[in-house]
C-alpha cells in the first residue's frame, strides 16, 4: 500500500500544472469608501481543454498586517492551451490606509505583499491550489485621482 502511494505522489508531482504569475497590481478606481486596486494574473493552461476556477482567494498586507482579505467563489475556466488573464479587485478602506500613515507619510506609497491562491479543478486530481504573491509598493491616489 505504502508502495502505491509514494508511486501516485511522485506521479502527481511530475505532471504537468498550471502556472500562474501576477502581471501588475495598480489602482482601479477610488471612491468615498476607498480605494480599489487590481491584480492581473496571467495563468497558463497546458492542457488542450478548459479547467474551472473553483476560487480564488487572496490577502494582502503591508508592514506585517493583513489591510485586505477575500474570496471570488467561481470566477470561470482557464482556457485550454492558452493564458488566461484574470482580473482580481481589492477593496482597501479609506480607515485601513490611515492606520498606515507611518509608511505613507516617508513616500506617498505603501510597500505591500499581495497572496492569491487560485484553486482549480483538475478532473482525476480533484481541487489543487496554485499560489502567487508579488510584494512591491503601490502609490497612493493623488488629487488628481479623485478629480
Amino acid at each position: 500500500m505504502n508502495k502505491a502511494k509514494s508511486y501516485v505522489a511522485e506521479k502527481v508531482a511530475e505532471m504537468r500544472k498550471p502556472e500562474a504569475s501576477i502581471k501588475d497590481f495598480d489602482i482601479n478606481s477610488v471612491t468615498r469608501e476607498g480605494v480599489e486596486y487590481e491584480a492581473k494574473i496571467a495563468v497558463t493552461n497546458p492542457y488542450s481543454h478548459s479547467i474551472p476556477i473553483c476560487e480564488i482567494n487572496f490577502d494582502l498586507k503591508s508592514d506585517g498586517s493583513e489591510i485586505a482579505r477575500g474570496k471570488i467563489p467561481d470566477p470561470g475556466s482557464l482556457t485550454g492551451n492558452d493564458t488566461t488573464m484574470l482580473q482580481v479587485p481589492v477593496k482597501v478602506p479609506h480607515n485601513i490606509l490611515i492606520s498606515l500613515v507611518k509608511d505613507i507619510y516617508r513616500d506617498w506609497d505603501i510597500d505591500y505583499e499581495l497572496n492569491v491562491q487560485l484553486i482549480i479543478d483538475l478532473p482525476v486530481f480533484g481541487d489543487i491550489t496554485i499560489p502567487v504573491s508579488q510584494k512591491g509598493e503601490i502609490k497612493l491616489p493623488s488629487f488628481r485621482d479623485f478629480f
